[in-house]
């Protein structure tokens, strides 16, 4: 059940982030400063409060993080509670350190909107933008952080909050920084080697590079864009290849959606398709397999590149996670 809970919210956040990719940002952009150009004031403050909660989190202390939550943030508390119980393995034997802080300055702003702010560095040639969708007005901060020396390399993501003269937690972020030692930089360069070969491999390749580099998806950089846009020019690409149709003798699957899944700490991919409406338990496992199975026939070159994969039942517009195999046990 949690591997299912794991995946359902996994396909919520792939519709949230493509939501956040187009959405329609304020029609003025509030101000960031980066962690070098904080005065000395903000960056102790800062410093301190990002210090106590990421000791919290390492060490599994909800209780301290319940009482830092932002009272607006409230109705959110059970799922950060959530994500942080079932991060201890991302961040065993780790040490935090701190990779990047950037305070976000909305205090003008007269209402809530979907904001965009410019993190530039002091020479101007490094420019991080970050996303927030119905932010009130307020000064915020994005502190994103990593497990030195843990084994599956877990990241962290804060969002700040400014209240009176100190800082609450308003939102948080986990995830693996690496697949069996393998990190982001080494997808992206597998990525590019299989590009001209096996467009599948490669488009997921780089959906792993992207999402082992950083903690959240509301971020964007340089080297972002990059790797987006070399994606985007793989010739034989994703971009229009859904609804998939995969004959299969007398019937024919239509695959929905493929997006990439690291629930179980591993590089597998979830496949949405449309159920031919069957109900019994054993008869979903046997549906499921034959799609998977289907699926790897017509793609044969993501049995060496990734872990397993998630077959997820779509009926009348509904998902429903069924089983998730191994590539060795796909027929």
């Amino acid at each position: 059940m949690k591997s299912e809970v794991c995946v359902q919210m996994r396909l919520k956040a792939l519709v949230a982030a493509l939501a956040l990719w187009t959405m329609p940002l304020a029609a003025r952009a509030a101000t960031c400063v980066s962690q070098a150009e904080l005065t000395s004031a903000d960056r102790a403050s800062l410093g301190a409060a990002s210090s106590r909660l990421l000791a919290a989190v390492f060490a599994q202390d909800t209780a301290s993080l319940q009482t830092a939550l932002l009272p607006a943030e409230a109705g959110s508390w059970e799922s950060i509670k959530s994500a942080v119980e079932q991060s201890a393995d991302l961040l065993k034997n780790g040490q935090p350190k701190l990779r990047n802080l950037y305070l976000l300055d909305a205090s003008t702003q007269t209402e809530t909107a979907d904001t965009q702010f410019y993190c530039s560095n002091a020479a101007g040639s490094l420019t991080v933008t970050i996303n927030m969708p119905s932010l009130p007005p307020g000064r915020y901060a994005v502190v994103l952080a990593d497990a030195m020396d843990a084994p599956l390399a877990g990241q962290i993501g804060l969002i700040l909050a400014q209240e009176g003269n100190g800082w609450k937690l308003a939102g948080l972020s986990l995830r693996q920084g690496a697949f069996h030692a393998r990190d982001g930089l080494w997808y992206w360069q597998h990525a590019r080697a299989l590009g001209s070969s096996d467009g599948w491999s490669a488009w997921f390749s780089y959906e792993a590079a992207r999402y082992l580099l950083v903690p959240v998806d509301f971020l964007g950089s340089p080297n972002l864009d990059k790797l987006k846009q070399e994606q985007s020019q793989l010739t034989n690409g994703l971009q229009n290849a859904f609804p998939y149709k995969l004959p299969d003798g007398d019937r024919t699957w239509t695959i929905e959606a493929v997006i990439l899944d690291a629930s179980l700490r591993e590089p597998d991919l979830a496949v949405l398709y449309t159920s031919t409406g069957v109900t019994d338990p054993a008869a979903l496992r046997t549906e499921a397999t034959a799609v998977l199975s289907a699926f790897l026939k017509s793609q044969p070159g993501l049995r060496e590149n990734f872990h397993g994969l998630w077959a997820v039942a779509s009926k009348n517009g509904k998902p429903s996670p069924i089983l998730e195999l191994p590539m060795n046990k796909i027929p």
